[in-house]
This record gives C-alpha cells, sequence and structure tokens, in this order.
C-alpha cells in the first residue's frame, strides 16, 4: 500500500485535522519596536539629543523637550524644590518636581515642610510605634511642642535637653487627653512622659481651694514599690512646685497617722502603692471623688507582685460617668474644665515592659480607645547596655571574679550588684567591706528607712556599691550607673531585663555583666536570644555552645530531666 492509499484510510476512519485559525488576544500581541533586535540602541547622549534625531519632527517653543528646548531642567528651581541629580531623564526629574520630591533627611526642614514619609522615617528613627487612630505627630523638639511655656520653662530649668523617644510620642497623645497604653524599654523616660501631659491637664482644672480639698486629689499615680513611687515623687516635684502644685506619696514602711498628717490640708496629686492607698480608701482616709487624672507606672510589676485585686478595686473608686458622645467614638474634649462640667470620667495611662494577659484585663476594662505606643520591642533591654556573660562555677569563685572585676578600675561608681535570696546580699555586702569597698544593703529585711538610707548613700557618693535583691530590680533611679553585674543570674528573663535597666540610663553607655552557672539552664536560651537582640553587645562562645541554650528548657522537662539523673 502506497503513502496516498494510507493517508485516505486514514481520513475516512479517524477523520481529517483541520488547522484552525488562532486567535490572539489583543493584550497578546507582541509589540514591535522601530528598530532590529541585534541593533545597538545605547545612545550616551542626552535624552534632548535623542529627540532631535527623529524624523519629520517639528521644532516648537514651549512644546515640550524636542530638539532641546524646554527639557524641564529648571522645573525644580522655580518651585523652590531641589530635584535629586540622580534623576538624568528629563521626564523623571519633571514628574519629581511636580509631585514635590524632596531628598533632604527630616532634620534639615522646618516643621511646616514635613510630610507623611519625613514622620514615617522620623518614627523609624527613634523606634516609634503608634496605632489605635488619630495619633498625632511625634516631637522632634521641645521648643516646637504645644506644651505650655510655663511647663517648659520647668522642663529647661530641669535639663532635658532632646526629648527621649517615649516622650517624643506620649507626650502629644497625652495633650490630647486621651487614654495611653505605652509600652517601653526601663530606663526610658517614661516619669517625664506622663508627667508634664498629667500638669498640663490638671492646670485647666478649678483651682485647689478649701471647699474641694477634702474631694481627694485631682490626679493620681500608681507604682509597684515604695522606691519607684518615691522617684516619681521626687521627679513629679520638680514640675509641680514651681507650677504651685503639691504632691504627697502614700507608701508602706511609714506609719498611716504620719501619711494622713501630709493629706490633712489636700493635695493635687497623689502618688502611692496599690496596696497602703487601698489600706487608706478603707479607712477614709482619703477619697478619690473628683480624681480625673490615673497613671499606673510599671503595670505588669504590679500584676506580678499580686496587686491585681487592689488596683481593681481602687479604679472602682473612681468616678464612673461618661462624657456625652465619647462611647460613640466623637473627639474628646481637651478643654479640662470643660471635661469636668460634662461628666467626662477621666484621663488613664498605662505603662508597662511587657503586656501579659492580666494588664490586658485592665486595660480593656478601664482604658477608652487608647492609643497604643511601642518603644523599640516590648519586654527588651536598652540598647545602650554592653550585655556579658561569664560562667562562674561556686559560690568563692564568683566572690573572687566579682572584686577582680571591680578592681580593674574600669567602671566608676556607682555599681549595682544584683543577688537572689537577703542572706546572699548580706554576705556579698560584708566580703566587699572586708576587701576596702563602701558597700549598702537593699531587700525585703530592710524597713523603710534603712532603704532610703542605703539608696541615699550611694546617691551622694558614700557608697560605691549597693547589693540588692530584685526588690531594686525595677524603678530605683540613680544616676550614671555604670555597671551591674548579676552575682547571681534572675529566674526570668523579665526580671534580667528590668535588673539591667539600672544602667544604661538617659542614652548613656552601661555595662552588665552576669556570672552563670549550669543551674541557671531554664534562662540560658531566653538570655542568648535577648544578648542578640542587643546591636552592642556580643553572645559569648561558651553561652552560644551551651546545650540549654539551643532550645528553650522549662521546668517540667527541667524536673524530669533531674529525676532521670537520680533514677
Amino acid at each position: 500500500m502506497t503513502d496516498d492509499d494510507l493517508s485516505a484510510i486514514r481520513s475516512r476512519y479517524l477523520g481529517v485535522d483541520k488547522k484552525k485559525r488562532k486567535i490572539r488576544k489583543m493584550n497578546d500581541r507582541k509589540f514591535v519596536f522601530d528598530w532590529d533586535v541585534q541593533e545597538d540602541t545605547f545612545v550616551a547622549e542626552a535624552p534632548a539629543a535623542v529627540g532631535s534625531q527623529r524624523q519629520g519632527a517639528q521644532i516648537m517653543f514651549g512644546r515640550g523637550h524636542i530638539a532641546g528646548m524646554d527639557d524641564g531642567g529648571g522645573v525644580g528651581v522655580r518651585k523652590g524644590v531641589p530635584v535629586d541629580s540622580n534623576l538624568t531623564d528629563a521626564m523623571e526629574r519633571r514628574k519629581a518636581a511636580k509631585a514635590g520630591y524632596d531628598d533632604r533627611h527630616w532634620t534639615e526642614k522646618p516643621l511646616e515642610e514635613m510630610k507623611e514619609r519625613d514622620w514615617r522615617i522620623f518614627r523609624e528613627d527613634f523606634s516609634i510605634a503608634a496605632r489605635g487612630g488619630n495619633i498625632p505627630h511625634p516631637l522632634r523638639s521641645w521648643e516646637e511642642s504645644t506644651i505650655p511655656k510655663e511647663i517648659l520653662k520647668v522642663v529647661e530649668e530641669v535639663g532635658y535637653k532632646e526629648p527621649s523617644p517615649i516622650q517624643r510620642q506620649a507626650i502629644p497623645v497625652g495633650l490630647q487627653n486621651r487614654d495611653i497604653i505605652g509600652i517601653a524599654e526601663t530606663g526610658s523616660g517614661k516619669t517625664a512622659a506622663f508627667v508634664i501631659p498629667m500638669l498640663t491637664f490638671i492646670s485647666k482644672l478649678p483651682p485647689f481651694t478649701d471647699e474641694i480639698r477634702h474631694l481627694g486629689p485631682y490626679a493620681l499615680i500608681m507604682a509597684p514599690t515604695r522606691e519607684l513611687a518615691q522617684q516619681i515623687e521626687s521627679e513629679a516635684r520638680k514640675f509641680a512646685t514651681p507650677l504651685g502644685f503639691k504632691c504627697v506619696s502614700i507608701v508602706g514602711g511609714r506609719a498611716v497617722e504620719e501619711q494622713q498628717f501630709n493629706l490633712r490640708e489636700g493635695a493635687e496629686i497623689i502618688i502611692a502603692t496599690p496596696g497602703r492607698l487601698k489600706d487608706v480608701l478603707e479607712r477614709h482616709v482619703l477619697v478619690l471623688s473628683q480624681c480625673r487624672y490615673v497613671v499606673m507606672d510599671e503595670a505588669d510589676r504590679m500584676v506580678n507582685l499580686g496587686f491585681e485585686v487592689d488596683l481593681t478595686f481602687i479604679l472602682d473608686q473612681l468616678p464612673s460617668e461618661t462624657m456625652a458622645g465619647e462611647e460613640r467614638g466623637e473627639a474628646m474634649d481637651v478643654d479640662g474644665e470643660t471635661m469636668v462640667r460634662k461628666g467626662r470620667t477621666r484621663v488613664t495611662t498605662l505603662f508597662s515592659a511587657t503586656m501579659p494577659p492580666p494588664v490586658e484585663r485592665l486595660a480593656r476594662k478601664y482604658l477608652k480607645r487608647p492609643a497604643i505606643i511601642t518603644i523599640g520591642e516590648a519586654g527588651r533591654a536598652v540598647d545602650t547596655v554592653d550585655q556579658k556573660v561569664e560562667f562562674v562555677a561556686g559560690e568563692e569563685k564568683k566572690k573572687q571574679r566579682l572584686l577582680e572585676v571591680l578592681n580593674t578600675g574600669g567602671y566608676p561608681s556607682p555599681i549595682i550588684v544584683f543577688v537572689n535570696q537577703k542572706k546572699t546580699a548580706d554576705m556579698v555586702a560584708k566580703d566587699l567591706s572586708r576587701a576596702g569597698w563602701n558597700a549598702a544593703t537593699l531587700h525585703s529585711g530592710k524597713n523603710q528607712e534603712q532603704r532610703e538610707a542605703a539608696l541615699k548613700s550611694l546617691r551622694d557618693g558614700e557608697s560605691d556599691v549597693l547589693v540588692a535583691t530584685d526588690l531594686a530590680g525595677r524603678g530605683i533611679d540613680v544616676q550614671d550607673v555604670s555597671l551591674v553585674i548579676n552575682f547571681q543570674m534572675a529566674n526570668t528573663i523579665e526580671a534580667y531585663v528590668h535588673r539591667i535597666g539600672r544602667t544604661g540610663r538617659a542614652g548613656k553607655q552601661g555595662t552588665a555583666i552576669t556570672f552563670l552557672t549550669n543551674d541557671d539552664d531554664e534562662v540560658m536560651y531566653e538570655l542568648k536570644q535577648e544578648i542578640s537582640k542587643s546591636p552592642v553587645s556580643k553572645v559569648s562562645p561558651e553561652l552560644a555552645r551551651h546545650e540549654a541554650a539551643q532550645h528553650k528548657v522549662s521546668r517540667e522537662m527541667k524536673r524530669k530531666r533531674d529525676q532521670d539523673e537520680v533514677d
């Protein structure tokens, strides 16, 4: 059979394959350039010169950039906006100038020329994140703020050169009389961030006269420890006293009668620990009928110390009526007197280094439409602390190494040494005294007068070293602490962060040295992660290689492992 016969049989029984015309979609059509694919189209001349080579082009002055005329080179100059020299194409330059492109850094621009892009860069520069809607722009400087002049004058007298990151964002929000959740690193200048808006607010309220003194304070600040409360009182007085406002602290360790005597003439601002404040309220020594501004500082620490029930009791004592329209999301009135007249309940500010579930519960219940401000990463140590780790086995070797570090002379006083037990604190302080160091101790075994004396001796330079338990891990503000030594590693990474936060404060550099043993394996993984996040610290090879630093070890895992070793 021939090929023609086979083809005829196939077409008879299988049919004939007709070639269908392929329909090309409009957007599938291949674009054909005016030049061949083999041609070299690169021309080094300016784009205007390319236009002059077009066939049939007519030179028309003022009509585009054909023939090199009106190439847009002067557009940016005419509008006073510099155009990036990298935009060599005339069309690109013209588009950039029309869009107002400005490559100057925000530090080179006046406030009125700042655009949203500049503000985004500004927030990135200071690691500021804010959410909650209608967030005002952060402060670039004290002079550009809307803080009242009399308070700005006090800021200058106190010596605040530049606002810290938390102050840059929290103060503008606070000046709007808006609730705030501030999540910031320890040692970040939180106190002034809430004191300045608070004083601005109460300065607009009616004068504190004899007729209203018995109704309680205008503002209430709560802190977890006596030491932190007294530190806040000291800081608040710097601002409040020149403005004619009175601050009184209510803390444990002192007789209630003494504090009752201090309150006899009333005070616009009360700084208190939750436990003692609850006691005073239950005794009817104090009422909060006209308290319009509430601050909870280090709320996570208050919850960890078991004050959640006390906080709920205190907050429930506050005026509970709501400003008309507020529940519908209307803007808050920024006039303090109008807020009182309309029945606005209060302004509530909550600061915390971390946000555990109990703190979130408090925030959801007592804060209305808060602005949430996060500085850096929640629960992180400040970036000005150089964190070092040394493996030292045994108490005697730790004491020897402690003296070696102190005797190098590389760390001027004051220095803080942290331990986990009261007896260890007393023992280490005694050894330091024998070695010629002036050492003070701070722990729960000391009464209030002894604690205050220990801190005063460190601040005044009478003591070189303070040996403390975690009681002093938060809130103690001793200026220019050059070195923190963790003689014993903290039980949690949060406590570690708060310990080392005593140094490297207010933008200054600090060092933290931690003595580790194999018994600290529960926190080694998180410690390695914490140090690796720091731009000024390096994880030691020994910690990086340690088995416990490769994965997180829970207490249950450790208990089972120890039990297996015994068996």
